[in-house]
């Protein structure tokens, strides 16, 4: 027997951004049920899970997921040219237990909590779920990650997406830098050595076209690693996911009468170079759970003050990834491998990466509100 649930706002995804919208929203004193399809919050997890530190200002309690603090950057182009950045701060955090901790706050606001509910359609009569019930809200935040059904819903897609691969492994020292891997055989994409502790995140990413190679690319950079004594042989965990990669989407939509705002993943908002999404994640559902109370207060501008707060936080930072990001995939082109150079303006460790660029907006920037 089915049954239709009612509120004011419905979360889809409880990541970062989803739960951070819901209890945004919920504060607000909104009714807002959140769902996931995942049955345990967090897990499993596919995330590099290293943080920049700006982050850890914004999120008070952020500490009580930290698994190691990092200092510095160290970046390797064709395993053989070192660059060492200093003073590259953040953190490698337990990403489970984030997001469990982001959604307990949430229902802890008042958020009702649905796990293990998939979206199956979207009518007439609300968002139809797995188990056959419906749920209904006059607005709906799509937080659903690279691949939105919301966001698929009011045709905003996320059609340049990078295929990563990830595997943890022991480390034979500890260390407190993060190691980029830069390599013209990486196409589209870097691999990563993140440390935790003991261990370490061992990770690479490409265009989805090269994602057969994913795996036999990875295997010979751990293998390398296990001939210079960096890590241990085995493979402690196994996991991978999409990264979306061509920048901001248009955020508002409808459906079915219903407004629509898309946050996080959802909308683009990861960075197209170094695939770093969780700052976003939060920033942003903080913000659509804002417009959303907006919006139900009456706020004729809530719409468009989201969509400009969103350009004046991320705009400038994504566009320069996205040109960065395709000036380099066009040094593939003649089945050629980009140059060093070409390589160094692609990676925010160096001084050409942010050397001027004649940012003009994208066809989505320039769409009305």
């Amino acid at each position: 027997m089915s049954f239709c649930l009612r509120a004011d706002v419905i979360v889809v995804g409880l990541g970062p951004a989803g739960a951070c919208a819901a209890a945004t929203a919920a504060r607000a004193g909104l009714r807002v049920i959140g769902i996931d399809r995942k049955k345990v919050a967090g897990l499993p997890v596919q995330c590099a899970e290293f943080v920049p530190g700006p982050l850890h200002a914004h999120i008070a309690n952020l500490a009580a997921s930290t698994r190691q603090a990092i200092s510095s950057m160290t970046t390797m182009i064709e395993m053989d040219d070192c660059h060492h950045t200093p003073d590259f701060r953040g953190a490698i955090i337990d990403r489970a237990r984030f997001d469990q901790m982001l959604v307990a706050d949430a229902r802890d606001a008042g958020v009702h909590i649905i796990l293990g509910a998939r979206v199956v359609s979207i009518g007439a009569e609300g968002l139809r779920l797995c188990d056959g019930n419906i749920i209904d809200a006059g607005i709906i935040i799509g937080a659903d990650g690279p691949r939105s059904l919301i966001g698929q819903a009011i045709g905003e897609i996320n059609h340049e997406l990078v295929e990563t691969r990830q595997i943890t492994v022991p480390l034979r020292r500890r260390q407190d830098a993060t190691d980029i891997f830069l390599s013209g055989d990486y196409r589209g994409g870097y691999a990563w050595l993140f440390p935790r502790g003991d261990v370490a995140n061992l990770g690479l990413g490409v265009v989805p076209s090269e994602r057969h190679r994913l795996k036999p690319l990875l295997l010979q950079l751990h293998a390398r690693l296990v001939g210079e004594d960096r890590t241990g042989r085995e493979s402690l965990a196994l996991t991978g996911g999409a990264v979306p990669v061509g920048g901001m989407l248009h955020p508002l939509g409808e459906i079915h009468g219903r407004d629509v705002l898309l946050a996080g993943d959802a909308a683009g908002l990861t960075n197209p170079v170094t695939g770093a999404g969780i700052a976003a994640a939060v920033v942003s559902g903080e913000m659509a759970g804002e417009a959303a109370a907006a919006l139900l207060r009456g706020e004729a501008g809530a719409r468009v003050t989201y969509v400009e707060e969103l350009r004046e936080v991320f705009g400038a930072s994504l566009a320069r990834a996205v040109l960065r990001r395709r000036d380099l995939l066009r040094a593939y082109a003649n089945d050629e491998l980009p140059s060093r150079q070409a390589i160094r303006q692609g990676w925010i460790a160096f001084p050409e990466y942010w050397s001027q660029l004649a940012l003009e907006p994208s066809p989505e920037e320039r769409r009305p509100a």
